[in-house]
């Protein structure tokens, strides 16, 4: 597997990008739109730590086609004592789609999708109750300006691909 320092060469930009336009590209049909050998795709693939070491094709479906169009970011603080059993509890809340540990004022940025402002109050209660929680605070999503992106990475010019 590659690690995150390890230079990716023009064909593992090309690849990665291939990949960003079309999660579900399969390796034959990567290998004809990019003119590679099938086994070669597969062995670039496989040293960038496979399929599986992409981002899921989950990430690209609109909260609001899930009937959760409000997004909000709750920072949190954290007993370090309690932190394995707490990610663990928190897991276990469906409307959590991403917890990041972080350095700062805030030991965890948690971002949550819910239905409406009642809705974000009980997640942010139910995250509450989780095991080491010891404080929150919550800010609500008005509009998201740029979309979690790497595409631009990946081109040469280091500007967003068209």
């Amino acid at each position: 597997m590659t690690t995150p320092d390890a230079a990716l060469d023009a064909t593992d930009r090309r690849l990665l990008l291939a990949l960003d336009r079309d999660p579900r590209a399969t390796v034959q049909r990567l290998a004809q739109d990019l003119s590679l050998a099938r086994g070669t795709v597969q062995a670039r693939l496989e040293r960038l730590g496979g399929v599986e070491a992409l981002h899921p094709h989950s990430t690209r479906v609109p909260l609001a086609h899930l009937g959760l169009p409000l997004r909000a970011v709750v920072t949190a603080d954290v007993d370090q004592d309690e932190f394995d059993r707490m990610i663990t509890e928190m897991a276990r809340i469906p409307e959590v789609v991403e917890c990041l540990g972080m350095s700062g004022e805030s030991d965890l940025m948690i971002q949550i999708a819910a239905r409406d402002a009642d809705h974000i109050y009980d997640i942010t209660q139910r995250i509450l109750r989780c095991r080491g929680i010891r404080r929150t605070a919550t800010s609500i999503v008005l509009r998201e300006l740029l979309g979690f992106r790497v595409a631009h990475l990946l081109s040469p010019e280091g500007t967003a691909p068209r």
